[in-house]
């Protein structure tokens, strides 16, 4: 049943604007170093003794915000377009349970989000060999730089999902992604508790698996609290 429930989803979100997104978000992350390399690049390069590692820094910089700010509007999307149909009490009247329901929509998201993180590392390692930064290419780093901050934004997601699906006003799944964002630009003063923090992967102790370790844990757990609650809840 549940890959039914996919299939219905993936087909939904056709021509809705979410594989454009998809590709958006790393693809705006690495055309700001192509803008910043295009400008100064010797200036750049005189900056660093490793070039690799100073110019997947510069793209990390900008990678936790596409990532919280892609949650935020996915998010708000997957929910208007089942209640721009009221689609919600036409799905639910199948025979599936809610629970099953919630997970179709966390998978979608989740999937669009891993393969938004694997574009990213693409377009990385793509851009950063036309700069001709080396022959000692940094392939773990690069995939590191690239998928650990979707694993430690898993609680970002799950929470915006949860608000997104039970909330009647769509105004507050935006207010939460306006906010979400202004809190994931703000990561460098944040204490280390605060989700939105974890994926810039810094933390007092600097070991970037600590966050990526608190978001898969914390990201179940509101995961599950979240499909709770929609399951009580009736039908809006």
């Amino acid at each position: 049943m549940i890959g039914k429930l996919l299939m219905v989803d993936f087909m939904k979100i056709r021509r809705k604007g979410f594989w454009f997104l998809t590709f958006l978000g790393p693809f705006g992350v690495v055309a700001l170093q192509m803008v910043n390399y295009g400008l100064r690049k010797d200036y750049l390069l005189k900056q660093s003794e490793n070039d690799w590692l100073y110019y997947m820094g510069n793209v990390s910089v900008f990678t936790p915000l596409a990532l919280v700010l892609g949650i935020a509007i996915l998010t708000s999307f997957t929910a208007s377009v089942e209640n721009e149909t009221n689609a919600w009490k036409q799905l639910l009247a199948l025979p599936v349970s809610k629970m099953s329901v919630y997970l179709s929509k966390f998978t979608v998201l989740a999937t669009l989000l891993f393969l938004s993180t694997f574009l990213l590392a693409v377009f990385t390692l793509a851009y950063g060999l036309f700069l001709d930064l080396g022959d000692q290419v940094p392939w773990v780093e690069i995939l590191k730089s690239s998928f650990l901050p979707f694993f430690a934004a898993l609680p970002v997601l799950a929470l915006h999902l949860w608000i997104a699906t039970v909330s009647t006003n769509q105004g507050l799944p935006i207010t939460a992604g306006v906010l979400g964002t202004i809190l994931a630009y703000s990561a460098y003063v944040l204490p280390d508790w605060v989700i939105w923090k974890w994926p810039s992967l810094n933390n007092h102790w600097n070991d970037p698996m600590i966050n990526v370790w608190l978001g898969i844990s914390v990201g179940f757990l509101l995961y599950m609290a979240g499909m709770m609650d929609f399951a009580r809840r009736d039908v809006k």
